[in-house]
Order: structure tokens, then sequence, then C-alpha cells
């Protein structure tokens, strides 16, 4: 698989800053829903970079430090639980990834999204469905984004200890689902979301 065929075809007619982004944290319980932005340097393309979740967590620590220091540009944006309760989670992913075009510096003239939709926007853009493994700016970005939110999350475990975000960075688990039968939500949990004991989780998902 050519993961630049994409952004291949975009240099060639002429867009320079060609920004992929990706969201991860959407199906959590709680924590932000973080998305990135980056821009390659068709100059200097980092090798072996696909999907976040097809890499180990030691091989996303390294990209991390590859992609920051050979991309043209790069930026991690995030919204809160609270503006994922008032807008829906849906709207606060595209929401964050905005946020990624509109930062000091980006001027994106084109944008691969990871996904099959996007909000209103100035600039062209084009959603890639599985992106994040057919696109080697969304793969990029969905390794900053990821590396970014589970180091968040772990450092959040610090402070709320009962609900075992250290290993599920905020996606419903056993052990979340105990944490908050016991000690009740958090004001880092999405209220808008089901926040229901395992039993009741996997008796609606059947």
């Amino acid at each position: 698989m050519d993961r630049l065929q994409f952004e291949k075809k975009l240099w060639s007619e002429g867009y320079t800053r060609v920004m992929g982004l990706d969201e991860v944290g959407r199906g959590c319980l709680s924590g932000p829903v973080v998305a990135a932005g980056v821009i390659l340097n068709s100059d200097d393309i980092p090798k072996g970079i696909r999907d976040s979740k097809m890499l180990s967590l030691s091989e996303r620590i390294d990209y991390e430090g590859i992609i920051k220091e050979k991309a043209t540009y790069w930026t991690v944006q995030w919204c809160t639980p609270d503006v994922i309760d008032d807008i829906n989670i849906l709207h606060a992913s595209l929401k964050a990834m905005q946020k990624c075009t509109e930062q000091s510096g980006a001027d994106p003239d084109y944008l691969l999204v990871d996904g099959n939709r996007y909000g209103s926007t100035i600039y062209p853009h084009q959603c890639i469905i599985k992106g994040d493994d057919r696109s080697l700016s969304i793969a990029a970005a969905s390794i900053l984004a990821k590396v970014y939110r589970d180091n968040l999350m772990k450092n959040l475990h610090e402070e709320y200890p009962h609900y075992g975000w250290d290993t599920n960075v905020g996606y419903p688990t056993k052990e979340h689902f105990s944490g908050l039968q016991e000690y009740g939500i958090t004001v880092h949990h999405r209220r808008s979301f089901r926040l229901r004991t395992d039993k009741e989780w996997r008796a609606e998902k059947g």
C-alpha cells in the first residue's frame, strides 16, 4: 500500500501544505476528545508510519518524536467533556479537528480527514474512510493525538486512581464501570454518555 498516494497527487497539483487530521477518544466515557493535524515535509518523509492502533506503545512514542522533528507543521487540540456534553461527541470531534486548522502558523491549503464527514471549512478537503491506515499524513496525526491523550489520561489516573485510566485511558472496561459504581463520576466524565455498570453495558450491547 502506498500511504502517500493522496499526498503525492495533491503535491503534484500544487498543494504544498496538506494537513492530515485525525482524532482519538470518541468512544471513551471520560476525558477529552483529542485531535491532531500534521503537515508533512515532502522532502523529508518519516518511514514506517502507519495507523497508531497498529503500533506498540514504544513505537508510537518513537514516531511521535520523529514526526515532530520532521513535519513542516503539527498541532494537537482537544474538546473537553463539558463541550462534548454541550454539542455531542461527533460535533466535538469535528470541532477539535477544525481547531487544528485554525492555529497560528498552520495555514493548510488542503485537508485530508479521517472518516466520512467533516464540518464546514474554507479549505478544500477530502474525507477518507480508514484514512489513518491509508494516508501517511492522517496516520501521523493519529499517532500524535493518541500519545497525547493516553499520557493525559495516565496522568489523571494519579489523581483519580479508581477507574483504571492508566490502562483503559477512559474507555469502557470492567474496572472503569466498577469505579463508577463505587465512587461515582468525576469532573472528567462525559455526563451525556451512558455511565452504566459493566453488567448494564454488556446487556445493552447484547
